[in-house]
């Protein structure tokens, strides 16, 4: 039994519970108390009075107020009177007055509620925690050349290799070292399908700098592997991973209380000592109108029972911590009641551009021959002469292009007839040689002009790329002019161009941009039909750049060419005229995030920063995680509005009919039922679909 397990909350006061039955002591001692005190109420229906029915009334009051009188003396030893002294001093009237049975069955339906309220909430805590089981107890180890041993992942050490057997769990966070696979990551990152996982290309560069290893390396403890063997090099010990941080975040949101949380708290706090004086000021009414007393006091005890905010102080908790563990199971870390209620009522939304709404890296996106037959000519060329290059746009180049041309050349083999004729082998055989023959010739002598282009020696011809201002310095032939105007199109269109020319032959143009991911147009639209009216980007890049960008996910405004503190103004623009949310990765862009409303970072797996200085953390880069938690937000809110209603609305009408006679029996009734319902309708958030 976990500390969290033991913590129940009622009437805002948190107790914790110990014992041989742990939390189910109080729902024994509750049903105890209803079986008494309906024997007791069967006697005394059937006409067998006497002191047996009030010796079972005395037991229904004995168990069901056991846990009542202990919480009640804990918060008055604090300085609090909460909603369990105020049913204690109802159920002592009743006595007093010698309605046994009115006493006994507030307490017992009063303890009833409690007991399961606090069995639905530990549900909710349970559903957080069993996070933190899902990370195997112990690891398979391989040290040295001997055979793997089983130890417990306490005892893994930053650098061991950790065999995965197919179809098991992760037991702690690193990189693929040797073998491929797929590894279900949805525990971590919430991704409904499998991730591809590749070995790192250098070992000890990866080690010495775990965050360097791309994403399709890294692995997570908790996450389940697929069909392939794995050997991993753990990067954090077992108390450090990314499952661990996790957990113990979402437990510590918990604690994190929400505007509407501390209005109820501040609202309880002066209200049941203002009920306290209602039933004063009700007795001293009664005694001057002449009525008699016990009648008086029976009405001023049912009304104490019916003014008890019980569903009002277990409305928000209730609902925040449902919303949160349901989250935390879907890939998405809320710090806490505040920034999920506020998520919730957002109408603006900013965004960074660079690893936000694109992948972070420059892709191949055009390629523009002078001649439609010149287009493998300037792959190959291109890419030959960027190989040598160690620039993020060179390296787009190779990895792009030297695709496309492989890609192509294997096209061709297998569908030429002519082809396979000549060669008389296997399809196998052709594609095979079609790949080796694509491979570009070995470029030499690569000279870089900064902030124009380069130029290298390629079958002893001279290769220059660059941009047009670098074109139109070389002697020899002009660009053409078809080819001239096609580069100003595509860098009006946010492209980074390069010219290609060889020898004294222009071949055409490649343009390159960082690609908006897949999945950023559908995420932008989800967003606008959940209610959010404003998307903005911020962006460093020139406007012409971030402008593509914006237009091709549906951005509603741009802004490029910002420094850091240009997105902090703007963001605090923003925040004047509606609650804002900056979407960034954590690091860069946390400045930005600090100001506003709540700030949201992507790719969180695996990076303590991020998940320490946000205060929602997306843990995988995938934008549709950020529909997914606005719509809970916005669920959450309706239900936490809906609870609130609910609870003041039978306090409103409970007090009147009490204090126009109606009992303490169905008051109590009524209002424990309140309470149940309450409870219930925040539960409902743990089953919200995504």
């Amino acid at each position: 039994m976990t500390e969290a397990e033991n913590a129940t909350t009622s009437g805002g006061a948190t107790t914790h519970r110990h014992g041989f039955l742990g939390e189910r002591a109080e729902l024994v001692s509750a049903l105890l108390a209803l079986t008494v005190y309906l024997a007791g109420l069967t006697l005394q229906l059937t006409g067998h009075g006497g002191p047996v029915p009030r010796a079972l009334f005395l037991a229904a009051y004995a168990f069901g107020g056991f846990f009542t009188l202990r919480e009640a003396l804990l918060a008055v030893r604090g300085g609090r009177f909460q909603v369990d002294f105020l049913m204690l001093v109802a159920a002592a009237g009743a006595a007093a007055i010698g309605r046994w049975e009115e006493g006994a069955v507030l307490l017992v339906l009063f303890s009833l509620g409690h007991a399961l309220e606090g069995y639905a909430m530990g549900r909710a805590r349970r559903s957080i925690e069993a996070l933190g089981a899902l990370a195997p107890r112990t690891a398979l180890v391989r040290r040295g050349t001997g055979a793997p041993v089983e130890v417990p992942v306490e005892e893994l050490a930053v650098g061991d290799t950790v065999v995965v057997r197919p179809h098991t769990r992760v037991p702690a966070d690193g990189f693929v070292a040797a073998g491929t696979g797929s590894v279900d990551q949805s525990p971590i990152t919430g991704e409904s399908v499998p991730a591809d996982k590749v070995p790192v290309a250098d070992r000890a560069a990866a080690l010495a700098d775990p965050g360097a290893a791309g994403p399709e390396s890294r692995v997570y403890a908790g996450t389940v592997n697929g069909s392939g063997a794995l050997d991993i090099a753990v990067t954090r010990l077992a108390g450090e991973n990314t499952l661990a941080r996790v957990v113990k975040l979402v437990q510590d949101a918990e604690e994190r209380t929400s505007p509407t949380q501390r209005f109820t708290e501040r609202f309880t706090k002066f209200f049941v000592p203002g009920v306290l004086v209602l039933v004063a000021v009700l007795l001293a009414a009664g005694a001057l109108t002449g009525e008699p007393f016990a009648d008086t006091f029976y009405r001023a005890m049912a009304v104490l029972v019916a003014a008890s905010p019980c569903a009002l102080a277990i409305a928000t908790p209730a609902a925040v911590l449902s919303a949160v563990g349901r989250a935390a199971r879907g890939g998405v870390l809320v710090k806490g009641g505040a920034p999920l209620e506020e998520f919730g009522r957002l109408r603006t939304i900013a965004f960074d551009k660079t690893g936000t709404l694109t992948e972070g890296r420059p892709r191949l996106t055009e390629i523009e021959p002078v001649h439609a037959a010149g287009r493998e000519e300037l792959l190959r060329t291109a890419v030959a002469v960027q190989r040598l290059s160690d620039h993020p746009l060179a390296q787009a180049v190779v990895r792009d292009g030297a695709g496309l041309v492989r890609a192509a050349a294997v096209s061709e083999a297998v569908v030429s007839e002519a082809f396979v004729a000549e060669a008389v082998v296997s399809e196998v055989a052709v594609a095979e040689a079609a790949v080796s023959e694509a491979a570009p010739s070995e470029a030499r002598n690569l000279r870089a002009l900064v902030g124009l282009g380069i130029v290298a020696e390629l079958d002893g011809e001279a290769v220059h790329i660059g941009s047009l201002a670098y074109a139109d310095t070389l002697a020899g032939p002009p660009v053409p002019a078809r080819l001239r105007d096609r580069t100003e199109e595509l860098a009006r269109t946010g492209r980074t161009t390069m010219l290609v020319r060889r020898g004294d032959r222009w071949l055409g143009t490649l343009g390159l941009m960082d690609a908006p991911r897949p999945e950023a147009a559908a995420a932008v639209a989800a967003l606008r039909g959940l209610g959010v009216q404003r998307t903005v980007m911020l962006s460093g890049d020139d406007q012409r750049v971030a402008d593509a960008v914006g237009r091709a996910v549906g951005m509603d405004e741009v802004r490029g060419g910002l420094l850091p503190e240009d997105k902090v103004a703007e963001v605090a623009r923003l925040r004047r005229t509606a609650r804002t949310a900056m979407i960034g990765d954590g690091v860069n862009d946390a400045p930005a995030m600090a100001g506003a409303t709540v700030g949201v970072a992507m790719g969180a797996a695996g990076s303590a920063v991020a998940l320490e200085t946000a205060d929602i953390a997306l843990m995988s880069d995938d934008l549709r995680r950020l529909p997914f938690i606005t719509g809970l937000s916005r669920r959450a809110s309706r239900v936490i509005r809906q609870n609130l209603w609910l609870s003041l609305g039978i306090v409103a009408v409970l007090v009147p009919a009490t204090a126009l006679g109606l009992g303490i029996g169905p008051a109590v009734l009524v209002h424990e039922g309140s309470t149940l319902v309450v409870v219930a309708n925040a539960l409902r958030l743990l089953r919200y679909a995504d």
